[in-house]
């Protein structure tokens, strides 16, 4: 989604304003039964904040959010790569090496 990504990388090039006013957007009452969790744990991943990306990550495993596949190859989710934890989400949805 194109809003997550330019979150991202406001996160990333340290808007953290902008960052998280996108994040209250995505999390707002009007959008939050369209946000793909996958969307909001991207933006958590690019503010640095690990467990809240894992908590929507795993909110997406549990949901069956369509494109989930893309956690395998996607850079943006990097950063997660070196956590058991991510290994772990891969291998319950089918995904792992």
């Amino acid at each position: 989604d194109i809003t997550s990504n330019l979150g991202y990388a406001y996160a990333r090039a340290g808007q953290l304003r902008e960052a998280r006013q996108v994040l209250a957007a995505l999390q707002s009452p009007a959008l939050q039964h369209a946000a793909n969790p996958l969307n909001i744990a991207i933006l958590y991943v690019g503010l640095g904040e690990t467990e809240q990306a894992f908590a929507w990550l795993e909110k997406a495993y549990q949901e069956r959010v369509g494109k989930f596949w893309f956690l395998k190859v996607d850079p943006l989710f990097d950063p997660l790569r070196d956590d058991p934890r991510f290994e772990d989400l891969l291998r319950r949805a089918g995904l792992a090496s």
